[in-house]
This record gives C-alpha cells, sequence and structure tokens, in this order.
C-alpha cells in the first residue's frame, strides 16, 4: 500500500469555525520551501509565481511545521478543538 492510499484512508472532522494553523504567508522563501518539503500530507504548496498556498483540512497533527518553522512561517499551532481533527483509519 502507498503512503497516498494510507493517507487517503484517514478520516478528516474539519472544523471550518477555527483554524489550529496559522502561517505567515509572506515568509521567507526558504522557510517556506522547506515546509513545502517537509509537511508529510502536502498542505504547504508553492505555486507558480512563489507564493505559498496552505490549507489545514488535511493535517496529519504531526507537529512537523511546528518543529520546523514556529515564529517564521507557522505564526500559531494548536490540535484541533475536542471532535475534530484526523482520525486514522489505520489503512
Amino acid at each position: 500500500m502507498t503512503v497516498e492510499e494510507k493517507l487517503a484512508a484517514n478520516k478528516f472532522h474539519v472544523d471550518e469555525e477555527c483554524a489550529h494553523i496559522e502561517v505567515d504567508k509572506a515568509a521567507s522563501r526558504n522557510d517556506i520551501e522547506r515546509l513545502a518539503k517537509l509537511c508529510p500530507a502536502g498542505l504547504y504548496v508553492i505555486d507558480e509565481q512563489g507564493n505559498l498556498s496552505f490549507d489545514y483540512a488535511g493535517c496529519l497533527e504531526c507537529g512537523t511545521c511546528l518543529v520546523a518553522a514556529k515564529g517564521t512561517v507557522v505564526t500559531s499551532w494548536n490540535y484541533p478543538r475536542g471532535g475534530m481533527g484526523v482520525e486514522f483509519r489505520l489503512g
């Protein structure tokens, strides 16, 4: 089973009212590129113009971005509210 297939088996309960991760889209290019490479869910994407595209909806809550970019790209990181977030299906 591929990584993509395993990720597709997870279920996400997205909290539309409260983003648990906030990012600074004007952060340095190097910091943004680092997150784009490190995020296992691929949530940090750099478009053709070099701008950061980010959506917390598929977050695996692993904390990689918190460790790699706290205070630079990631301005706020918290676990989702109770009953929200990822539900691992162990695909």
